[in-house]
């Protein structure tokens, strides 16, 4: 329960959620983080030696659709993405992830090519290449969800997927331009 609380603050940046067990110990347990799922990023990756200073936060709305997003990479080879929609975790994931996934290895090689990381004759990262390291979390508000079963393991609006891509090219290629040392 309280790993659902956590998460609940994270996902809702400011909030606070105080539990008190008065069964016995009387003991309280508070949750609140103002930088949302940056901070969350932060937890998750505290035992992990970063490959930049500060978590990548993008947040956008399109057709009703919010987005955020928030990205760091790390020195080891595993990819942890959390995909939450309004708030409920998706642990199969689906087209939001689906768009982070395909938004990213885009962006990357574009700014590569661009930036001449990337030569001409050489091919282009692969989508794993870009993900390794990567500790992320997207979080989808949507006002009409659609979910592969009952307990909401699988985002499938078709939709979102494009939203998600256009939201993080824009942002992500954005940022990399201001932050060419993070690139």
């Amino acid at each position: 329960m309280s790993t659902r609380l956590r998460d609940l603050a994270f996902l809702n940046a400011g909030i606070q959620i105080s539990v008190i067990d008065e069964r016995e110990s009387g003991k309280e347990r508070s949750f609140h983080y103002e930088g949302g799922i940056s901070s969350f990023v932060e937890h998750l990756s505290k035992k992990k030696n970063p490959l930049h200073e500060d978590v990548i936060s993008i947040a956008d709305e399109r057709d009703e659709v919010r987005i955020e997003v928030a990205l760091c990479w790390n020195d080891s080879f595993q990819e942890n993405i959390f995909c939450y929609t309004n708030a409920i975790y998706n642990r199969d994931g689906g087209t939001h992830l689906t768009g982070l996934r395909s938004a990213l290895t885009r962006t990357l090689n574009h700014w590569g090519t661009e930036n001449k990381l990337i030569k001409d004759n050489q091919s282009s990262l692969s989508g794993e290449d870009v993900r390794e390291g990567l500790v992320a979390v997207i979080a989808v508000k949507h006002p009409d969800p659609s979910f592969n079963n009952q307990p909401k393991e699988k985002l499938i609006n078709n939709e979102v997927k494009g939203i998600v891509e256009g939201i993080v090219n824009e942002h992500l290629g954005r940022y990399l331009e201001h932050n060419p040392r993070v690139a």
